[in-house]
């Protein structure tokens, strides 16, 4: 069985598109996925980029992306009604549903509710009110707020960029790191065994020298 570890942040409109295009991608694979919720905002902060909202006309484009994506993928999306918000609770809301003996890991069933929380219905994502009936829900194991949730998501964190993650959604399998969405056939490809993986074209790219760097 081939063993996923996918890195995601329900802030991330392209984490929602690519949780609901993974089982179709993986279809017929044996495979398991290990969901692990991340902030995007520290991943960008260790890397020194800006994320996509941080960027008037990508942050546009993004939104028109996701929703044209959605509609071509078919499954629902509606931007929520203000975008970034701070994904905080809900990212250590679903690590305090995580079982005892899978610290970090959470499992489909809490992420999907998660993301439609914030992806289906158009409603204010981080509003307290909708997140405490969020977790009167899920009934989580442990306490959101408290120290030990707290530190599982900064090793979440720190895993993702010991594995080279520096966005989401992002996947690690087979001591390789994908990217994206539009990573998901490159993924399957890899754990299919397609001979390209095996050629000097993965690790080669590490040693090409870089051209110029832009000056502050």
């Amino acid at each position: 069985m081939k063993q996923i570890t996918f890195y995601l942040d329900f802030v991330s409109p392209y984490s929602w598109l690519a949780f609901q295009r993974l089982p179709q991608v993986m279809q017929g694979l044996s495979h398991s996925v290990d969901y692990r919720p991340v902030l995007l905002a520290g991943l960008l902060k260790a890397h020194g980029q800006l994320g996509p909202a941080e960027i008037a006309p990508k942050r546009a484009w993004t939104y028109r992306h996701v929703l044209w994506m959605a509609q071509e993928l078919g499954v629902g999306l509606e931007l929520p009604a203000s975008h970034p918000f701070n994904p905080l609770p809900l990212l250590r809301l679903a690590l305090a549903c995580a079982a005892p003996q899978q610290p970090g890991q959470v499992s489909r069933a809490v992420c999907e509710t998660i993301f439609r929380h914030v992806w289906q219905g158009g409603e204010e994502a981080a509003d307290p009110a909708r997140t405490e009936v969020l977790a009167q829900r899920l009934q989580p194991r442990h306490d959101p707020a408290g120290p030990e949730v707290k530190a599982q998501l900064q090793a979440n964190g720190a895993q993702a960029l010991a594995q080279g993650v520096f966005g989401v959604p992002a996947f690690c399998a087979q001591d390789r790191m994908f990217w994206g969405l539009d990573a998901l056939p490159m993924l399957r490809a890899c754990l299919q065994g397609d001979a390209w993986f095996d050629g000097p074209q993965w690790h080669a790219v590490d040693a090409l020298p870089v051209g110029v760097r832009r000056k502050d």
